[in-house]
């Protein structure tokens, strides 16, 4: 036998070769049904995933990357609807500083204690003065409205005699009037004047109360100081008002201390103008002549008492 011949495989190494392709086959394949049933379960998960997520099922993964609801909104909401202490001085503080600039400023509330000024004002009612109505127009005269004051205007004012005291009448003479009363009617400069306001309720004669001005002392009421000034001021039988003065009178002529008794009123001691009665207790008045009857404790039921405790129909009446 020569040596170029090829030797003869042995019929195993045959087999075994022939079995190699069919092995690497079936490899193959198993490793793509892996595959397949891997990808599978990958779906199935994140399907199962997506279902739990949208019913709001709890998951280790997902629970914890959501953010926390907020919890602090409800205590935030309490601060802003009750405020602290410092914001509540705060407010108080704002309301009293208004409060007083405009009972210093601008208007201030009296309250009537007599009957010198019946029936335009009650004893009992509670007014509102305008404190700036006759005020020096100054700087703010464009914006405010003063006004001069004229004859028949309803004043408040320091009570010369006692300037601590205020008093409420209404203005007959101006500076340069010529003024005299005939029985408690008042002249102005030859003229008598309009008085609707004046009433006139029964009292004892008096010739200083209803003739004035008069050459008698004859009233206990009339401080002396006036009686020598007054003398120097009579021209004619007419009391000449200064300049920078007024002649003021009370609207219930016979029961009114007025110019009568203590003399002019300075323009510097005018308050202001009563505008508005803004409440008025039912009190009775000394020139009052009839008294209550209720012997029988008819009115004794509180809806009775609330109508008898204030003027009801005199609420927020303006005074003229």
């Amino acid at each position: 036998m020569s040596e170029d011949s090829p030797v003869p495989e042995p019929p195993n190494a045959q087999a075994e070769s022939a079995e190699e392709p069919d092995a690497r086959e079936q490899g193959a394949q198993e490793d793509g049904a892996e595959a397949q049933v891997a990808e599978e379960r990958n779906r199935r998960i994140g399907d199962l995933r997506a279902l739990m997520v949208q019913h709001e099922v709890p998951t280790t993964g997902a629970a914890k990357e959501e953010p926390p609801a907020p919890a602090a909104a409800a205590p935030r909401e309490k601060m802003k609807a009750y405020p602290g202490v410092m914001e509540m001085t705060r407010s108080l503080l704002v309301v009293l500083v208004v409060a007083l600039f405009i009972l210093t400023f601008i208007v201030q509330p009296f309250r009537i204690p007599s009957e010198s000024m019946e029936r335009t004002l009650l004893v009992g009612d509670f007014l509102l003065v305008n404190k700036t109505a006759f005020a020096p127009p100054g700087h703010w005269g464009w914006l405010l409205p003063y006004q001069k004051i004229e004859r028949g205007d309803v004043v408040v004012f320091h009570f010369p005699p006692n300037p601590p005291e205020h008093v409420v009448k209404r203005v007959i003479g101006l500076p340069g009037d010529r003024v005299h009363l005939q029985n408690g009617a008042a002249w102005v400069n030859g003229e008598p004047l309009d008085e609707t306001w004046a009433v006139y309720e029964p009292a004892y004669p008096d010739d200083f109360r209803d003739s004035f001005p008069t050459t008698l002392y004859t009233d206990p009421g009339v401080d002396p100081q006036w009686w020598m000034e007054m003398r120097r001021d009579v021209r004619e039988g007419n009391l000449v008002v200064p300049p920078g003065e007024y002649f003021v009178l009370g609207d219930n002529r016979n029961f009114s201390r007025d110019s009568r008794y203590w003399g002019f009123v300075p323009a510097d001691h005018i308050v202001g103008r009563p505008f508005i009665i803004y409440f008025s207790l039912r009190e009775r008045s000394t020139t009052d002549t009839e008294s209550p009857d209720d012997r029988l404790g008819q009115k004794n039921d509180p809806l009775s008492r609330i109508e008898d405790f204030a003027r009801w129909d005199r609420f927020l009446r303006v005074v003229r």
